[in-house]
């Protein structure tokens, strides 16, 4: 039995999950969750990182009771960072990417470098809290902290820097900071210059399946731990989660749903033609320096955030609550665009979900069960939107859509997206993001042969359920006569 330790931190918790290997089958151990969530100081939203690292040794040792490891991998959503002085300490905590600092900094980064040539450069989608712009914000609001810094660590290299010594830059993680030039694959000379961020910032970059190093000396005797590989795994949870995607289809769409919800699929080389700049899609870097081809839609965030809220007032719903009443609600009275700027920041959703039909001239939904229908079609009817346009950019068909992520044990969302989409959809694996921590970390070490039987691996370990569209006329019909008209 093969045993490795993946850390995967989401948007409100993190999880130590050990897999078992057994040369069929893959299992998966949880030996510990902890909480991830971001703290406000002075104005500023950061990472609680010390208490992060707790937490990562904390895993270390459960999983050590739990029968042992051979390797450990680390992931985290994209673009935030830490910065490290010349004696390798941390400058300050790192700063969360839904802090304020980056708000309308896309039109001073565009006044530098315009829109299309940045895009043509990095092929990635413009978003305010890309790791280029986060640096642009700083050297405008804080110039003293990149004065300071010796440094700079993507949040899943700066904690395996912590746990080993090492400092590099894995690749998947770096793609997401718009700071990397689309065709050598390495960051670019003519972007640091532009936005005055010094290269010597940067650590060489390394591939996923590259051991980053073994776990410190120091680490060891506290915890009386043997000696184990720290792996570069795909970093950014979205391509872990798309290496765990549980087919053998060369041309596959997927929706990786949880907080954010990310819509792709996988191509060879980059496509940044005037179509994808129109639409604003993104060419990240995943496993083998393959391309996911994507969109990032804000997803479960808008059900997680509003239940937050409702909690605030008083209102302890279930999301199975939750679910219920978004059923029982009349459907199609109203949609929202989950992608409009206002749905970003933690606060008020229903709030701002009612604002927001009422200045597009809708039904204002009143209920909690109508705020809940109009969220849920809204995504449904997003991701037909996002499918449409990636049919457009690939020219290609796909006759499945892939759901993977914690959004798959959202019976109601798979079945709206099988619905509004007109096509099949397969739910599952829930864990997509720790299984792709898993699997590359077994590849690196020999157990698993490559990508292909990696994904057989796991088409054989997890349940997949199946979704048939229904009612397609009405959600064709409200679609083209209702939600394309509020589209941003």
């Amino acid at each position: 039995m093969k045993q490795v330790l993946a850390f995967d931190f989401g948007a409100s918790s993190g999880r130590a999950i050990l897999g078992k290997f057994d040369g069929e089958k893959l299992t998966l151990h949880e030996v510990h969750r902890f909480s991830n969530d971001p703290v406000y100081f002075n104005g500023t939203l950061y990472w609680d990182t010390l208490r992060q690292l707790y937490d990562i040794k904390q895993g270390l040792v459960k999983a050590k009771l739990a029968g042992g490891f051979d390797s450990i991998g680390i992931d985290t959503w994209g673009v935030d960072y830490g910065l490290l002085d010349k004696e390798g300490y941390l400058i300050e905590n790192p700063i969360h990417y839904r802090d304020h600092r980056t708000d309308g900094i896309l039109e001073e980064a565009f006044k530098i470098i315009p829109k299309d040539k940045l895009y043509d450069m990095t092929g990635i989608q413009f978003m305010e809290f890309n790791t280029a712009f986060q640096l642009l914000a700083s050297r405008k609001q804080r110039p003293h902290m990149l004065e300071q810094a010796d440094k700079l660590l993507f949040m899943p290299d700066l904690f395996a820097y912590m746990l080993t010594g090492e400092m590099v830059t894995e690749y998947s993680i770096a793609t997401t900071s718009q700071l990397l030039d689309i065709k050598t694959g390495d960051f670019s000379k003519e972007i640091l210059e532009k936005f005055d961020i010094p290269e010597e910032l940067f650590s060489p970059i390394v591939n996923p399946g590259e051991v980053i190093g073994e776990l410190s000396k120091e680490i060891r005797e506290e915890l009386d731990l043997p000696e184990a590989k720290v792996i570069a795994v795909c970093e950014h949870d979205t391509q872990s989660a798309m290496a765990a995607v549980p087919t053998q289809e060369k041309d596959f769409v997927y929706i990786s749903c949880g907080t954010w919800s990310l819509f792709g699929t996988e191509l060879d080389t980059p496509l940044t033609d005037d179509t994808a700049y129109s639409l604003n899609m993104t060419n990240e870097g995943g496993y083998g320096r393959n391309v996911s081809f994507l969109k990032n839609i804000i997803g479960l965030w808008l059900i997680q955030e509003s239940r937050r809220q409702w909690q605030r007032e008083g209102q302890n719903y279930s999301y199975a609550d939750l679910e219920k009443l978004a059923l029982e609600a009349e459907p199609f009275k109203c949609f929202i665009d989950p992608d409009a700027p206002e749905f970003s920041p933690l606060g008020n959703i229903p709030k701002r979900v009612q604002e927001f039909c009422r200045k597009t001239n809708q039904y204002v939904p009143q209920t909690v069960g109508e705020i809940m229908r109009c969220i849920y079609e809204s995504l449904a009817m997003k991701y037909k939107y996002t499918f449409e346009n990636l049919k457009n950019c690939t020219k290609k068909d796909y006759p499945v859509i892939h759901v993977i992520g914690g959004g798959t044990k959202d019976t109601l969302l798979c079945q709206m997206t099988a619905n509004a989409c007109d096509t099949p959809v397969k739910g599952g694996p829930i864990e997509a993001t720790v299984i792709g921590n898993i699997i590359v970390q077994l590849i690196a070490s020999g157990d698993i042969k490559d990508m292909n039987e990696a994904r057989e691996i796991i088409a054989r370990s997890e349940t997949v359920l199946d979704y048939t569209p229904t009612d397609v006329h009405s959600w064709q019909t409200a679609y083209e006569n209702k939600f394309k008209n509020i589209i941003i």
